[in-house]
């Protein structure tokens, strides 16, 4: 399907062998497709430049230093907006995230173009413990930040966002830029009176040996996140009038 108003934003660092074969089963279910490579060095952005020159609604763009997921998101949706397109489904690179949902999460959006569609993960056996355990931690400090507004899961990456209010928020802070992008971006959209619908998005992890890549630090990005949600509460509490009457209007 093609759209010029929605398309598929896919942000990659050294993503291992999946890449190719997310981004083109990506392209089998959505057009156009847009792959910002954050300054890999494992050869990806060669082989998917290469994979873009023989399809027009494949567009790759490569950003020469890592700046962190976010930082690739935002570099996408600003020149997205350049062009007139007002959504983009994130989604990784890894082959984590289900391509065969594209289609009915771009529906929802067109059908709720205000909302962020936001992936509820239906996870399987291979979803580490350490990994849920903290996703239960994180999604209660998100749903305490908005009051309790709706998002089923606070870091899945599989998700349509409006673009004019993510780049506006976005342009705000110099956080948002690495792993926090996922969780500061719906606590900061909900501030800012964006709805929630969430769609369930099977998910999988693959082992190394099934070219399974992840650069998920346990103490590194949980002190990231740490950090963002008591920045996040502190803007939370100066919004709380504003959210509590916004909460008795619905």
């Amino acid at each position: 399907m093609h759209s010029s108003t929605h398309l598929v934003l896919i942000p990659s660092y050294n993503p291992g062998s999946r890449a190719l074969a997310a981004v083109q089963a990506a392209r089998a279910q959505w057009a156009p497709v847009w792959v910002v490579v954050d300054g890999s060095t494992d050869g990806s952005g060669a082989a998917l430049s290469a994979l873009a020159q023989d399809d027009p609604e494949l567009r790759v763009f490569v950003r020469q230093r890592n700046g962190g997921k976010g930082a690739a998101v935002l570099d996408g949706l600003v020149e997205a907006q350049r062009c007139g397109f007002t959504h983009a489904l994130v989604m990784d690179a890894d082959g984590q995230h289900p391509t065969e949902r594209i289609a009915a999460f771009m529906g929802a959006s067109a059908a709720q173009p205000r909302a962020m569609i936001l992936g509820d993960p239906l996870f399987d056996d291979s979803a580490p413990t350490i990994r849920l355990r903290g996703r239960r931690i994180a999604n209660w400090f998100t749903d305490l930040e908005t009051l309790w507004a709706g998002v089923a899961d606070t870091l899945f990456g599989f998700r349509v966002y409006p673009i004019a209010p993510l780049v506006a928020v976005m342009r705000r802070t110099r956080w948002m830029r690495r792993f926090d992008f996922d969780a500061e971006a719906v606590v900061r959209l909900s501030w800012r009176g964006v709805p929630v619908r969430n769609l369930p998005a099977p998910c999988r992890y693959f082992t190394a040996a099934q070219g399974g890549v992840s650069h998920f630090h346990y103490w590194r990005d949980n002190v990231l996140l740490t950090w963002m949600y008591t920045r996040l509460f502190l803007g939370f509490l100066v919004r709380l009038p504003l959210l509590i009457a916004r909460r008795g209007a619905r």
